[in-house]
């Protein structure tokens, strides 16, 4: 069995591009790749290729090709051919700019199998509006929220503040910032942006492998943001507290249900309030999160097996068999520090 498995911002998405290479983003990309392809690796017969941008350090496996790519024409190239030639496709990249849509594009233009995602879902849920019309026309509870246009200089007086502001189709936490009053004075963007309602309460996320025969939702986990008021991802633990465990999965579940169909590995980001009344669902990812390379320690089946599973119809047991783990955006694991 051949996979490959294309990470956007490791694999030469900004091959083109001079300078540092954005260091949260490279940092989740870089664990979440090392992580699932140790976990392919770790199948019968299985061998990997992986595409390289030659500023980032890859540690290459044993089974596992990597190819460097210097310009974006060669990327291009490669992907298609790396595409096409495997068994499998398993795309990571992030919604803005359509990078994600337009990767799975790029994977059904040469007839890749792809490990996850739709062509609906990606539409729906890479766009944090559109999403947020969905939940609300199937009443799963989700931040009210205005659209402000593109370079807007003020902000609304008319909003119930405190509020957070965003990118439409923002992925790992990019140009997002909490905003206390209609005073504040957040950078412009070129863009038009969401101002939803923030959601008081413990940042949160529940995984579930998704396929045409259903899903399997894993460990529920909280979220370690930063606390400067841009809600940087800092890693995560799983949820413990059985009361709360079973609110993430809930809420999760209808979040799926009121979706497109999904296939893959599929994250659901939301808030649990100190009451279910105050739970919401803040936005859904149609893809492979950071929270793989806590989850993959807690489950006892394998994850990249899963995927395959999934996608052939059968719903996989993801049965967590570990005591409650923590877990960095950088992929180190360990225990759960105890209150």
């Amino acid at each position: 069995m051949h996979v490959f498995i294309y990470e956007w911002i490791t694999g030469g998405g900004l091959v083109e591009q001079a300078g540092r290479l954005p260091e949260s983003l490279l940092a989740e990309g870089a664990a979440m790749t090392a992580a699932v392809a140790e976990d392919f690796l770790a199948l019968d017969d299985c061998r990997v290729t992986r595409l390289a941008d030659p500023r980032v350090s890859h540690q290459r496996l044993a089974g596992e090709t990597i190819v460097e790519v210097h310009g974006e024409q060669e990327r291009r190239a490669e992907f298609a051919a790396a595409a096409a030639a495997a068994d499998y496709t398993l795309l990571i990249a992030p919604e803005f700019d359509h990078i994600l849509a337009r990767a799975f594009r790029a994977a059904r233009e040469v007839s890749a199998t792809i490990l996850g995602g739709s062509a609906d879902l990606i539409r729906v849920a890479s766009c944090k509006q559109s999403t947020s019309e969905r939940l609300l026309a199937a009443g799963v509870p989700t931040p009210e929220a205005v659209l402000l246009e593109a370079d807007a200089e003020r902000l609304p007086r008319d909003f119930a503040y405190p509020g957070v502001l965003k990118p439409l189709d923002g992925a790992g936490s990019q140009h997002t910032y909490l905003v206390e009053g209609p005073l504040d004075e957040p950078p412009p963007y070129p863009w038009p942006r969401r101002l939803e309602r923030y959601v008081p309460g413990r940042a949160a996320s529940v995984a579930a492998i998704c396929g045409p025969g259903g899903y399997a939702m894993l460990p529920p986990c909280w979220q370690r943001q930063s606390v400067d008021g841009r809600f940087t991802y800092l890693g995560g633990a799983t949820i413990d507290e059985r009361p709360l465990a079973e609110r993430a999965r809930q809420l999760a579940g209808q979040a799926l249900a009121a979706l497109p169909p999904a296939t893959g590995f599929v994250g659901v980001d939301l808030v649990l309030g100190n009451a279910p009344a105050g739970d919401a669902v803040i936005e859904v990812n149609p893809r492979l999160t950071t929270s793989y390379v806590g989850l993959r320690e807690v489950v006892a089946e394998n994850l990249a097996a899963a995927m395959i599973a999934a996608r052939h119809g059968d719903v996989p047991e993801c049965l967590a068999v570990r005591d409650g783990v923590e877990f960095t955006l950088a992929g180190v694991v360990a225990s759960a520090a105890k209150p």
